[in-house]
Order: C-alpha cells, then sequence, then structure tokens
C-alpha cells in the first residue's frame, strides 16, 4: 500500500505531536507553545484532519479494567475471511493482513483467558484453510495502550462471528471454560 504524499512542515509536526502527548490540548495552548496564532493553528488542524493526517478516537485502558490482550498469529489460505469473520464481534479490536508465513494477526480482549483461548481454538483453528495458528497474551506494554472497545452491544439473532453453534450449545461454554458472546445475550462476563 503506497504512502500518502502528505505536505506538512515542522509545525505540523509539533501540532500532531503535542496533540498525541495531550488530545485534550487546547489551541490556545498549542499556539503558544508552537508561536503561532491561534487562527493559524485551526487552520493546520483543519488541514490535518481533512488530509486524514490526525483523528480523535476514544478508547479504554485495558489494564485499568483488567482485560487481557490476545495476539493471535495466522496462516491461512484465505486472509479475507478471517479478517471480515471477527469485524463485528465484540472481542475483535483489530486485525491485519502481513506478509510472510503468517499472514493474518488479530488482536482481541476479553476478560479472561479461556474465554480468549475458546475464540482461537473453536472459531479459528476449525477453518479448514487455517494452516496454523499461534496465541500469545500481551504482557506488558512499553507505553500506555488505549484500545477502542465496543461497549455498548446490540443483541443480534446469530454469532456476528459467523459460526453455526451456539455458545449455550457449545461445550467449552458448558464447561464454564468461556464467557460467550455479548452479541447473542449468552454472555456471562461482566465488562458488557
Amino acid at each position: 500500500m503506497p504512502l500518502k504524499e502528505f505536505k506538512i512542515d515542522s509545525k505540523d509536526r509539533e501540532i500532531i505531536t503535542l496533540l498525541i502527548e495531550n488530545p485534550d490540548i487546547s489551541q490556545k495552548e498549542i499556539a503558544e507553545r508552537i508561536k503561532l496564532t491561534q487562527p493559524s493553528v485551526a487552520m493546520r488542524l483543519k488541514k490535518l484532519k481533512n488530509m486524514g493526517a490526525i483523528e480523535k478516537r476514544c478508547g479504554i485502558d485495558p489494564s485499568k479494567l483488567g482485560l487481557y490482550i490476545a495476539k493471535v498469529d495466522i496462516a491461512t489460505a484465505d486472509t479475507s475471511r478471517i479478517i471480515n469473520m471477527f469485524r463485528d464481534c465484540p472481542y475483535f479490536l483489530n486485525g491485519f493482513i502481513l506478509s510472510g508465513k503468517n499472514n493474518v494477526c488479530l488482536f482481541f480482549a476479553g476478560e479472561d483467558i479461556p474465554t480468549l483461548e475458546a475464540i482461537v481454538n473453536g472459531h479459528i483453528r476449525p477453518i479448514e484453510e487455517v494452516e496454523s495458528v499461534e496465541l500469545n497474551i500481551v504482557i506488558s506494554t512499553a507505553k500506555k495502550l488505549i484500545i477502542p472497545v465496543k461497549m455498548d452491544i446490540k443483541l443480534v439473532d446469530t454469532q456476528p462471528c459467523g459460526i453455526d453453534i451456539e455458545c449455550k450449545d457449545c461445550a467449552i461454554y458448558k464447561n464454564s471454560q468461556c464467557l460467550g458472546c455479548p452479541a447473542i445475550g449468552q454472555y456471562r462476563g461482566k465488562l458488557w
């Protein structure tokens, strides 16, 4: 994927840095710190937003809520199927199609490790096109991590991942080794 040509200067880079450090910083404070007028900062911010160079997002700190993050590396013949399968899963954070042997990387967040393992073992490993799967739990991060977790889950009739079996009929769920799916109302956790 080619990089877009952004025409930004040193003042734009300073603005971006200040916003990364403090997303709630005022235009007035930015102007004072980089020695520009507030209207000039407003115009630069508008330009940067229109270019897609900056975006304001909100999320949660998983460590504050006791969440685990799973990194799942997959070798598969059908990368799009795997990514699309989890697009609406409440536990799904993001997915990447990669070059190399493991050509898909997925990130999930959950309240317990057994639920994350159940996603991998019950939903990913059985897929015929999946050649290998490696599950790792994130132990710590080098920088503070804020993740976009969808908190307002709307109930649906079928599992967003497209799996044929409902949680209530799944042996892993019945044995209390998975918290279940918040999207279909078969969930025993506390977050969603």
